[in-house]
């Protein structure tokens, strides 16, 4: 069967992200449209490739993922260079390795642009932080005057995961104008209204992943100093606008998984971590699915 499918973002923690597609998979539905951000923009971008839940995982057991973190050369002694890089790169990491190795991944099932791929087949969402709101990737390119056949999906991808101050924004030159793009998450980190909202009501069932617990379930914040503030700020910002579009009629279509216990940059993680992850999400849509009514 026809679905479409939504990802969540969530940095590392998208392991558990391929485990529910191994389940979604196994159960024989499938996409006819996706979108994701951040790590769920990884997922969504092989799957629209036409890769696999099995071959992701193997894709990223075989990397070592740390060496994304491509902090950029200097002479200066670490400690300033962080900081310098962060005041005027605005980033301690460039992403360039990502990009490159999402380029890669997607070239050999022959997707470059977003013209190698079915219109509105897949998208994207990146925040643009210049013009203060959400950009849907491939659709809102014309606002930019970028051609959306043209542009690269892999390109799309590190921007909707450009985590703020981890990785370097992404600048795009418009109309004179310098547009710095960061991750998704921090204005729609589950974009499942780009397929069932007011205006737009569904055409085929709906399936969204999410890597936290339901809002009633969710831990509240601790706050015991401006750190945490800054946190709970940030947590806030990113999901207070998906929470108006995730009413009781969109809960019974999202996979809830809980996933607090991971850091979004625990980059170092173990192998039989990843796998523990994967398992979770396997386990969570498994259980899901079986009662789903679509």
């Amino acid at each position: 069967m026809k679905i479409d499918g939504v990802f969540s973002g969530g940095g590392i923690k998208g392991f558990a992200l391929i485990g529910a597609l191994k389940a979604v998979e196994a159960r024989g539905l499938q996409f006819q449209r996706l979108a994701g951000t951040s790590a769920g923009s990884i997922v969504a971008a092989f799957s629209a490739a036409g890769y696999t839940a099995n071959e992701i995982y193997e894709m990223m057991a075989e990397t070592d993922i740390m060496n994304f973190l491509d902090q950029r050369r200097t002479f200066l002694p670490s400690p300033i260079t962080k900081w310098i890089l962060l005041y005027w790169r605005l980033g301690l990491y460039k992403g360039d390795v990502l990009e490159k190795w999402l380029a890669e991944k997607l070239a050999k099932k022959g997707v470059t642009t977003f013209g190698d791929l079915p219109k509105d087949y897949l998208r994207i969402i990146a925040s643009d932080l210049t013009g203060g709101r959400i950009a849907v990737l491939p659709d809102d390119l014309p606002q930019y005057q970028i051609d959306p056949k043209n542009f690269s999906v892999a390109k799309a991808v590190r921007m909707s995961c450009s985590i703020p101050y981890f990785f370097e924004p992404i600048k795009i030159k418009s109309k004179g104008v310098t547009y710095l793009f960061v991750d998704g998450g921090v204005l729609s980190n589950f974009p499942i209204w780009l397929f069932d909202n007011d205006r737009i009501p569904k055409v085929r069932p709906v399936l969204g992943i999410k890597l936290s617990a339901k809002q009633e379930d969710r831990p509240v914040n601790q706050i015991n100093n401006a750190i945490t503030m800054f946190g709970a700020l940030f947590e806030t910002m990113k999901d207070a606008h998906d929470a108006k579009h995730i009413s009781s009629r969109h809960e019974k279509d999202i996979i809830f998984i809980p996933m607090d216990h991971i850091s979004v940059t625990e980059f170092a993680l173990t192998e039989e971590r990843k796998r523990g992850l994967v398992e979770i999400g396997k386990k969570r849509a498994e259980a899901f699915l079986v009662r789903w009514c679509y």
